[in-house]
């Protein structure tokens, strides 16, 4: 297995995530961002709380960011339970991440009724040139599981 893929690094973006379950406050969503080894932010979507920005994506990268006093996340690797949408990415990318790992795609939280841009990650990371390096499907049962617990919970209010 890959440095970059570590398994405990998106289980916590998944328990993040469960957080909505108990307690919704946006989707299904979590997010960790790492360096070396270290975990600078975790985080969940927020939505709900009355700022679409607030994506798990969003919050880990504000958190992190507050975290090393810069904006300039190189070095850091973001785990994601589903692919980043379009203004996820673009964040990852202007916060300089160098790698993002995610789960389920974009394709799979439309199917639950969000309001997704169908724009993958890859073909982002091709049309603007990005460096930022995808892993696409990492631990994607556990985080189908995610959304399927998310979604038997009982009403859940998508965006």
């Amino acid at each position: 297995m890959s440095n970059t893929r570590k398994p405990v690094f998106m289980r916590l973006a998944i328990r993040e995530a469960l957080k909505n379950v108990r307690k919704p406050q946006g989707g299904p969503f979590g997010a960790c961002i790492v360096k070396k080894g270290r975990v600078l932010a975790a985080a969940r979507n927020t939505v709900l709380r009355q700022d679409a920005t607030c994506h798990a994506e969003m919050n880990a990268i504000r958190a992190a960011s507050r975290k090393l006093r810069s904006f300039n996340l190189s070095g850091c690797v973001i785990y994601s339970t589903t692919e980043p949408c379009p203004m996820c990415f673009a964040a990852i990318h202007w916060a300089r991440i160098s790698r993002v790992v995610y789960g389920t795609t974009i394709k799979d939280v439309a199917k639950l009724g969000f309001n997704e841009l169908d724009i993958p990650n890859l073909k982002m990371k091709k049309l603007g040139k990005s460096g930022v390096r995808v892993y696409p499907g990492f631990l994607r049962g556990e985080c189908r599981v995610l959304l399927k617990t998310w979604q038997d919970a009982g009403r859940r209010e998508v965006y």
